[in-house]
């Protein structure tokens, strides 16, 4: 059976009150009642089907609600008039079934019973003792199948979102392990052009001290020169050939990132599953490039930790922009790293290097309250004049 949008946009609480209010008024319009209980018979039509507005939030409370609301039909209608409302019957069904979507068992349960206590009241002044039994298995069978595929449902859908939430986690892994990689063969690539400039440059000294004195001599370090540059710039070309290989593998064709994409990386963290807020104070103002994706690397990383680490939590990411410097805080009140060993990870190595390489201070440990918190602080290098 598929919902109309109409009633699928405002909720399937909304919509059953809905369905049930205009199910009773065309009922009271219809049938053959007496015309002195037509009114009593729309009130009681519209007393049924309010409370089911508030069934997803106060599912015990809507059972509560409907059964007083049937209970003061079987009181002033008559018993005939009572046993051909359609809207009193399908309210009852309707309340055992809310009933058992309650979240939390004892709300469950707090529910069923205020639906077998309201039938056994209205048999008991209907006069028909007998029907408690009756009416006992119905509310206990509708209330059954409402718990068990509440729960399943519930099931379900946190085993799908668990699923999600660890697909998500592998891949911030696998794009943290790339990064890692990059980086260290950015090292190894300075090693070497570290190593064999300095080699060059010594043999380029030795071979101009032999010029004028044994111009053959000089001949050597200048061929050791040669052959050096030539090995460095083997190696280069076989690392920047891993380099190539790994951005073809994973291209990413945009700018490397920086502090105004701090909303968008907010954004999806957001999405998965870490609810995050951000708070800019100050006016921005630029960074260099590499200070700029280094302060967006830490946040990252500090929301990374916090995702995978702070459990069910909130988090905070705040940019404080000041005369001299940039403060970058990222916080969340969850239960903290799971191995609060007094040893720092290695992302939280790789962010105090960087804080270092720019001069500026990292901050990272338990937040006061419980969660943790990482701050840190990165210079303001004033704009250069034309």
């Amino acid at each position: 059976m598929t919902i109309p949008a109409p009633l699928r946009r405002l909720g399937w609480p909304a919509a059953l009150a809905l369905l049930l209010l205009v199910g009773g008024l065309v009922e009271t319009a219809v049938n053959d009642y007496a015309r002195g209980d037509r009114p009593l018979i729309a009130v009681i039509s519209v007393l049924i089907a309010v409370p089911f507005v508030v069934a997803g939030r106060a599912p015990a409370l809507t059972t509560g609600a409907v059964m007083a609301a049937v209970g003061i039909a079987a009181a002033m209608l008559p018993e005939d008039t009572f046993n051909n409302l359609v809207a009193g019957y399908l309210g009852f069904l309707a309340a055992s079934y809310v009933a058992g979507t309650a979240r939390e068992w004892r709300l469950a349960v707090a529910g069923l019973a205020l639906s077998v206590g309201g039938a056994a009241a209205v048999t008991t002044i209907l006069g028909e003792p007998v029907g408690i039994i009756s009416t006992t298995l119905v509310a206990g069978a509708v209330w059954t199948a409402a718990f068990l595929i509440t729960r399943r449902t519930a099931q379900t859908r946190e085993l799908r979102e668990r699923a999600a939430m660890l697909e998500r986690e592998r891949e911030i892994e696998a794009r943290a392990a790339v990064a890692e990689e990059r980086a260290r063969i950015a090292r190894e690539m300075h090693d070497v052009v570290a190593h064999s400039l300095s080699v060059m440059v010594v043999q380029a000294e030795a071979a101009e001290a032999m010029l004028d004195v044994d111009p053959e001599r000089a001949r050597r370090p200048l061929g050791a020169v040669q052959e050096t540059g030539r090995e460095a710039l083997a190696e280069l070309r076989a690392m920047l050939g891993v380099l190539r290989e790994m951005a073809d593998e994973a291209p990413e064709l945009a700018p490397q990132p920086g502090l105004s994409g701090v909303g968008e990386l907010v954004a999806h963290v957001r999405e998965a599953g870490l609810p995050v807020t951000l708070r800019v104070e100050g006016s921005p103002r630029p960074l260099s490039p590499g200070a700029d994706l280094s302060a967006y690397r830490i946040v990252q990383e500090g929301l990374t930790n916090a995702l995978k680490h702070a459990g069910p939590a909130t988090a905070e990411v705040l940019l404080r922009y000041g005369d001299r410097d940039v403060e970058l805080v990222v916080s969340d009140d969850g239960r903290g790293p799971a191995a609060a060993n007094g040893s720092p990870g290695h992302g939280l190595i790789g962010m105090r290097e960087r804080v270092v390489c720019y001069g500026g201070e990292l901050d990272a440990g338990p937040r006061e309250g419980g969660g943790f918190r990482l701050a840190a602080r990165l210079p303001i290098e004033p704009m250069a004049g034309p």
